[in-house]
């Protein structure tokens, strides 16, 4: 206990000095969090890098495997994965349930942005044992978890305010982003749209620099690398143009109504594992089951090509597929389209079925690669009816599986600037921008009719928290007190009597009262507290009169005064309402905003906005 009460004033003393040290060099008080950020970055670099490799090595691995080996390994590995995940969340609980991501964001809204270390170990070991035996899952969801954990820890060892320690949570959770997509920017617009919704400037410093460094520090580790999902320089020949408006128009309602269906039917799927009466470790034990059923029946449908089930993993070979214009055309020519639309929509089908499977039942991992996945096969699929019917000519299948994965992750995280950004940085080809940033807005437009809540949020909604697409500030500046509903005023005078009121409580179930004078102008405020003071001494009470009550030095506010101000005016006098006056000048006394109904008026503009 004495050692940790040392450690605790070094490390205060530590932070103060670099304070001191800053300030005496005239740099901004918040100068030390761009420094801490560069570490952060380093160490997340480090770390994905760490948590990534592995995974992809496997994958090369299992790639290489005799087939009638994997018919043994595809049915088997999910099972022990899923047991393995299993083992490690039942050992490691935490109070708050849902994808990593989701934890991360109820941190910052309700605890601080402060997370235990256990998520971020758990989500490691329960992440591996799931994708690297073959679950349908994304390892850039986990490396988001554990680098925001990171960040939380490192502000919370500096013992840092709540909002600098949120913001490094995002520092850490951009550099995860970065270092496995190689997309900084993706990264940083991850943060800002999804987890901190935060786009002020003391913000955005700290995480910018945090993302190039870990990108930096992945290229170092692993060598110059190309893009993710890169294309040949001649993949976009023609520009896109007015004509296919029409055509990415459906697709994105396509995607939007898809990836709407497959957050739905993710909720369904944990749903029925949270009623199901079995150990909790044998619950993705039973998902990875039929996962391998359903591989087992693939093999011995699909006996060329790759053995391993394309709907296996992260897929990040099959997107790479998906996205070569081979896949579709021979010589400038159409594949037959029955067999090729076959084969994506069966990859349509099975892919978020996997991913249902895996997760639902209580595997670990993200949702960023099946999404990519999903919208490149439905993307694919589209354009190949497209080709076939010459809708458009000019435009191969391949390009409509690029704008597909951007419809799909825009509508799966509700995060339709990120989705563009991601999909733009990973394939690094910006004529495809128009299309992506068209088709991204649609998909979400027509997906949030069908699901308002993202894949994240829906988790936190069922836990009571709401999140707004805008900061807390933004909704605030938005709305004017016309916007919530006002309390009717119980008028008195300043010459009635103290006993007057207690009547008017006990007949009109109230507790606040707005003084007024012989002209119907407002004086002042009876409050509720100082009424119940006056009652210790009932025996004074025929003896008081309302003017000596009555509070004049309480604000007042307009029609229009936005909600910002009057919350900032509620927070420097303890009352429950204040009073709204019409702004002609007379001091008329329009009705009272009570905190609790601005408070109400609040949550709604949440609700609408998440």
């Amino acid at each position: 206990m004495a050692r940790r009460r040392r450690h605790r004033v070094l490390r205060s003393k530590l932070a103060r000095r670099v304070r001191i040290a800053g300030a005496r060099l005239g740099l901004d008080r918040h100068w030390h969090l761009v420094g801490i950020a560069a570490i952060i970055g380093l160490v997340i670099g480090g770390v994905a890098t760490a948590f990534i490799h592995p995974l992809r090595l496997e994958e090369h691995w299992l790639a290489g495997l005799d087939r009638d080996l994997l018919f043994w390994i595809v049915p088997l590995a999910p099972m022990v994965g899923g047991l393995i995940a299993g083992y490690v969340v039942h050992i490691m609980p935490y109070h708050v349930k849902g994808p990593g991501v989701s934890i991360i964001m109820y941190s910052v809204s309700r605890t601080k942005g402060q997370v235990s270390p256990r998520v971020g170990v758990r989500k490691w070991l329960a992440a591996t044992a799931t994708i690297g035996s073959g679950g349908s899952a994304g390892a850039e969801g986990p490396i988001v978890t554990i680098g925001a954990v990171i960040g939380s820890n490192v502000g919370r060892w500096l013992r840092m305010g709540p909002q600098d320690t949120a913001t490094l949570l995002g520092c850490g959770a951009a550099a995860g982003i970065a270092s496995v997509f190689s997309a900084p920017i993706a990264g940083i617009f991850f943060v800002l749209e999804i987890l901190l919704r935060d786009f002020s400037l003391r913000t955005f410093t700290p995480i910018v620099i945090a993302s190039v460094m870990a990108v930096a520090c992945t290229d170092a580790l692993l060598g110059d690398h190309p893009a993710l999902f890169a294309v040949a320089d001649d993949f976009f020949i023609e520009k896109f143009t007015i004509i296919e408006i029409p055509n990415y128009l459906m697709l994105g309602v396509i995607c939007g109504v898809v990836g709407a269906l497959f957050i739905l039917a993710m909720y369904v799927v944990k749903d029925f594992y949270s009623r199901l009466k079995i150990h909790p470790v044998l619950k993705p034990v039973t998902g990875a089951a039929i996962l391998g059923l359903m591989g087992l029946a693939y093999m011995l449908f699909h006996k060329t090509g790759s053995a391993i089930p394309q709907f296996y993993g992260n897929g990040y070979p099959v997107i790479r597929e998906l996205l070569n214009r081979e896949t579709y055309m021979v010589e400038g020519v159409l594949k037959p389209v029955g067999t090729l639309l076959g084969l994506l929509m069966l990859l349509v089908v099975l892919k978020p079925i996997a991913t249902c499977l895996t997760i639902g039942s209580g595997g670990s991992g993200g949702f960023f690669a099946p999404s990519l996945l999903l919208g490149a096969a439905i993307g694919g699929a589209f354009g190949t009816v497209v080709e076939g019917l010459g809708w458009a000519p000019s435009a191969n299948p391949a390009h409509y599986a690029v704008v597909g994965m951007a419809a799909m992750v825009a509508i799966v995280l509700h995060a339709p600037l990120t989705a563009i950004l991601i999909v733009y940085e990973i394939t690094q080809s910006y004529e495809i921008i128009l299309p992506l940033m068209f088709t991204a807005i649609i998909a979400t437009i027509m997906g949030r009719l069908i699901s308002p809540e993202s894949m994240y949020t829906t988790q936190l909604a069922r836990l009571g928290v709401r999140i707004g697409v805008m900061s807390d500030l933004t909704i605030l500046r938005r709305l004017s007190v016309d916007d919530v509903v006002l309390v009717p005023p119980v008028l008195v005078h300043p010459g009635d009597s103290a006993q007057h009121l207690l009547d008017l409580i006990e007949e009109r179930s109230v507790t606040d009262f707005v003084v007024i004078d012989d002209r119907g102008h407002y004086v002042g405020l009876v409050t509720g507290a100082d009424l119940r003071e006056i009652l210790v001494y009932r025996e004074a009470i025929p003896l008081l009169q309302v003017h000596e009550l009555q509070r004049s030095n309480l604000p007042t506010v307009s029609p229009h005064d936005t909600l910002d101000i009057v919350l900032d005016k509620f927070s420097r006098h303890d009352v429950h309402s204040l009073a709204v006056l019409d702004d002609t000048g007379k001091d008329d006394v329009r009705g009272l905003i009570t905190r609790s109904n601005l408070m109400q008026r609040y949550q709604h503009a949440l609700s609408r906005d998440s």
